[in-house]
């Protein structure tokens, strides 16, 4: 299979608070770790990663060209720090997972259409769920669902998880009879906006030699976050 996305990337030597330098560059600090792959400490150009990251976002493979390697490697983004005040991405966690196992994820919901219950009788859309879990090969996972609300004609409407449209290699890891959106009337709005929408931590998992924590995203304070330590530690254990 081919991976669409790709970015560069350099090996680094600055460690710790060495990279505040890094940044100063307009550089990213970075690791990399996983399945068949030592930990690596690495420097990302900070505007081509941000459009890579827009692009891919967590659940698609990336072809990291890593300078001086003969072979790319495919890789998910697992997790990003910000600067807490900027909200710049000061730091980037990458895993390499094993492509011949299923991983688990939780993809988040594009609402598109229109729904002529919403546009001509006054409803309002609610959201049951803003993500879906699925489990896929990584290279089947998709970046969204896509949720098309113009089927909902009536007050009361609703779409179901069974009638969501997915590849085949992606399998739906929820109810096939739990309702993700539907149409409220107008004096049902504020009870339903009331209650809590269903939300998790997203997961991946399926490694063997190397298990994959979970995916966040931190704010770090000035310097190196505590989360970007623990990154620099993963790359001096694999020294």
């Amino acid at each position: 299979f081919n991976i669409e996305i790709s970015l560069s990337a350099n090996l680094r030597d600055e460690l710790g608070s060495q990279v505040k330098e890094l940044r100063k560059k307009g550089l990213i600090p970075a690791v990399v770790y996983g399945q068949k792959t030592k930990n690596l400490a690495l420097s990302l150009d900070s505007k081509e990663f941000n459009k890579v990251f827009r692009q891919a976002g967590e659940n698609s493979l990336i072809n990291l060209e890593i300078a001086g390697q003969k072979q790319a490697l495919p890789v998910l983004v697992h997790s990003i720090q910000k600067d807490p005040l900027t909200e710049a991405i000061i730091h980037v966690d990458f895993y390499r997972p094993n492509l011949e196992k299923t991983v688990k994820a939780l993809i988040p919901i594009k609402i598109i259409g229109e729904s002529l219950a919403i546009k001509n009788m006054g409803g309002t859309l609610v959201k049951k769920v803003s993500e879906i879990e699925i489990k896929a090969l990584p290279m089947h996972l998709p970046n969204e669902v896509i949720v098309d609300i113009s089927s909902l004609e009536k007050l009361g409407s609703e779409i179901f998880v069974k009638e969501l449209n997915l590849p085949k290699e992606v399998e739906i890891l929820k109810g096939p009879d739990e309702v993700v959106v539907f149409v409220a009337a107008p004096a049902r709005v504020e009870e339903e906006l009331e209650k809590p929408i269903e939300e998790k931590i997203e997961e991946v998992e399926g490694a063997t030699e190397t298990e994959e924590p979970e995916r966040s995203e931190e704010k770090g304070k000035e310097g190196e976050t505590k989360e970007g330590q623990k990154g620099e530690d993963k790359v001096k254990s694999g020294e």
